[in-house]
């Protein structure tokens, strides 16, 4: 079945197989890496799911893999980079008339590049996508979750460095404007029974890695993990009601860090 909304976001899945009793998580850019994982292990989990991404196929494909694994999927295309999409894909989950338990904002990516000679547009979707949808995305879940007085929020923030990283200055800064916003809205909202994990997954798992500026130039650390396994420790952390969770590479120097 095809639920069509104004100027083409659709989604599709099988939502009259959906069971009301079974949470609901969403998920954003899953349709590869981290995202992907997000949404197979939430299924595995028992959620039903409403994921979304900006290429079609692409979401169909990895929708298709999990309901071949017995979950119940929803699809929105979507690109989140802009307003209008980003509230049509909100209003698209609240078809469903079942509240949202968990809600795992993937979205993201970068140019690599010196700012002067990178392209102001393409920088400015970088805000755009990182920081402006997940705001968006996060105050529209965390009303909805606040009354409903239970949820969880899991917010995709690769570790942002120690120092500015020249040539990706404006991804560098996402990253750590990312962090601060997950940390202080897990303080506003203690005691409201809803909850703010930022997720901090090494490069294998991070949407930035698989998106490259116009000189090639690889986003993030050169170290590779594997997602499936970064993800399970995300979302231990996340029903563990952790604040913060490194995985992969990013895991391993922090641990290493506190001896």
């Amino acid at each position: 079945m095809m639920f069509r909304f104004p100027h083409g976001l659709s989604t599709r899945g099988t939502h009259h197989g959906m069971t009301p009793n079974r949470p609901l998580a969403v998920v954003t850019d899953g349709s590869s890496g981290i995202g992907f994982e997000l949404a197979r292990q939430l299924a595995a989990r028992g959620f039903d799911l409403i994921v979304t991404a900006e290429d079609h196929d692409r979401l169909q494909e990895a929708a298709a893999r999990i309901r071949a694994e017995g979950a119940q999927v929803e699809t929105a295309v979507a690109d989140l980079r802009r307003f209008e999409e980003a509230e049509r894909f909100y209003t698209a989950t609240r078809v469903m008339s079942r509240p949202v338990a968990v809600a795992a904002l993937n979205a993201g990516g970068g140019h690599g590049g010196a700012f002067l000679e990178t392209d102001l547009l393409d920088e400015l979707e970088i805000v755009d996508l990182n920081v402006r949808a997940t705001v968006h995305l996060a105050n529209r879940f965390l009303c909805d979750m606040v009354y409903e007085g239970e949820g969880r929020v899991l917010m995709a923030s690769p570790p942002a460095p120690a120092t500015p990283g020249p040539f990706q200055a404006v991804y560098d800064a996402s990253r750590s404007f990312l962090r601060s916003f997950a940390r202080a809205l897990r303080a506003e909202l203690r005691g409201t029974g809803v909850s703010v994990t930022a997720l901090t997954p090494g490069p294998a798992g991070s949407t930035s890695v698989h998106r490259v500026g116009t000189d090639g130039v690889r986003l993030g650390r050169q170290g590779e993990d594997d997602p499936a396994r970064m993800t399970e420790q995300c979302l231990d952390a996340l029903f563990s009601d952790e604040d913060e969770t490194a995985a992969g590479p990013a895991k391993a120097e922090a641990q290493q860090l506190v001896g």
